[in-house]
């Protein structure tokens, strides 16, 4: 492989700032000069690969730089990335990268290059000469072709993060779970912050069933600390807060029941109703159960959240309507469960309008909120 001179130096750290044009015009001033220097072909390439893709020039590119040195790795794999950025070309890709391997059998990024591509150049060829789509049996052949060079790239390079993504992809192709599993921890004792594992696995753990919604809102927040961009994440931590909510919702409830047991409401044959109104201290006393239910059921449980899954709450207030809606239903049964307990009421009409007024409005959106994402 030729020395890098300094200017294609500066152009590699400008390309991986994605500073694109600057580098390619530090590149064709020093072709100019030196129009063999194979690195400055190879970094050109690169800058066109960059934010807007041009495969033709990129692969005008390497073409130049395999004219000086056919047997450069470099410059074949930049030219299997051009080949696969040109309409058309992508099954070239594996030859190319066969002969990087070939040149470079101790390297592990033309292994896992390979592996990445290859089960897609076998459906696109199968398609080519079968035409239709491609049945599980031969994809299966196809998966398992790519995962042997997906190994061979981790045991190569067991410190790559790309060769265990790599992987994971073709375990999650094949529907081996239990092997994918295992790859993503591979790949977050690599690198605790990568965005996509992280992802997968707490989406996992918090979609176990038996999770309740304060333990998937823990694990999403725990996440999203690591990668707070995570749109995932943020959309798995509201749903979880959602269900916090609709959580209180059902404490509302439980004390209009309360309520309404309280002034014994319906009566049951053989039993004679309490004498109406309830005596103050009744009716004081009827409170104490209400409090309790909300102390132990929303107050204690919401001082042991997390605090991003406190601050996540209040914002969903904020954000989503039928969040709101819960909230104010939470509300209205409760106003209707203090009016029925401190209300001096002498006869049971208007306090059993008003219990059904607390309860039926919201049973009748309980299942039909459970899914509202807005």
């Amino acid at each position: 492989m030729s020395t890098v001179h300094p200017v294609v130096e500066r152009a590699d750290v400008l390309i991986d700032l994605k500073r694109y044009d600057e580098a390619r015009q530090l590149l064709a001033q020093r072709l100019a000069e030196v129009p063999e220097d194979v690195r400055a072909w190879v970094g050109l390439a690169h800058s066109h690969l960059g934010d807007a893709p041009d495969g033709t020039k990129a692969l005008e590119a390497t073409e130049r730089a395999l004219a000086l040195d056919p047997e450069d790795v470099g410059a074949l794999l930049m030219h299997a990335h051009a080949l696969q950025a040109v309409g058309g070309r992508f099954v070239e890709t594996e030859d190319v990268l066969r002969e990087v391997i070939r040149l470079a059998p101790d390297h592990w990024y033309g292994y896992a290059l390979l592996a990445n591509w290859l089960y897609r150049i076998r459906v696109v060829r199968h398609g080519q000469a079968h035409g239709g789509a491609v049945d599980r049996r031969a994809m299966d052949g196809f998966l398992r072709e790519s995962g042997e060079l997906a190994d061979q790239a981790i045991r190569l390079g067991p410190e790559k993060v790309f060769a265990y993504e790599v992987a994971w992809t073709i375990a999650d192709l094949a529907n081996n779970r239990t092997v994918a599993a295992g790859l993503d921890e591979a790949i977050l004792r690599l690198d605790p912050q990568h965005k996509a594992a992280l992802e997968r696995r707490t989406k996992e753990a918090a979609t176990t069933p038996g999770v309740n919604a304060t333990q998937a809102a823990t694990l999403y927040a725990d996440a999203l600390a690591s990668v707070p961009d995570s749109t995932t994440m943020q959309r798995g931590l509201d749903d979880a807060s959602y269900r916090l909510l609709r959580g209180i919702r059902w404490l509302a409830l439980l004390c209009v029941a309360l309520a309404g047991v309280g002034l014994d409401l319906f009566q049951m044959e053989g039993e004679v109703q309490r004498t109406l109104p309830l005596p103050l201290g009744q009716r004081l006393w009827n409170l104490v159960p209400m409090a309790v239910i909300w102390t132990l059921g929303a107050l204690l449980r919401y001082r042991r959240l997390r605090t991003g899954v406190r601050v996540n709450l209040r914002s969903l207030i904020r954000r989503r309507t039928w969040a709101r809606i819960v909230l104010a239903q939470a509300a209205w049964a409760m106003l209707c469960a203090l009016l029925l307990t401190q209300v001096p009421w002498t006869e049971r009409t208007i306090p059993q309008v008003i219990f059904w007024a607390g309860l039926l409005p919201t049973l009748a959106t309980v299942w039909f909120d459970r899914r509202k994402s807005d």
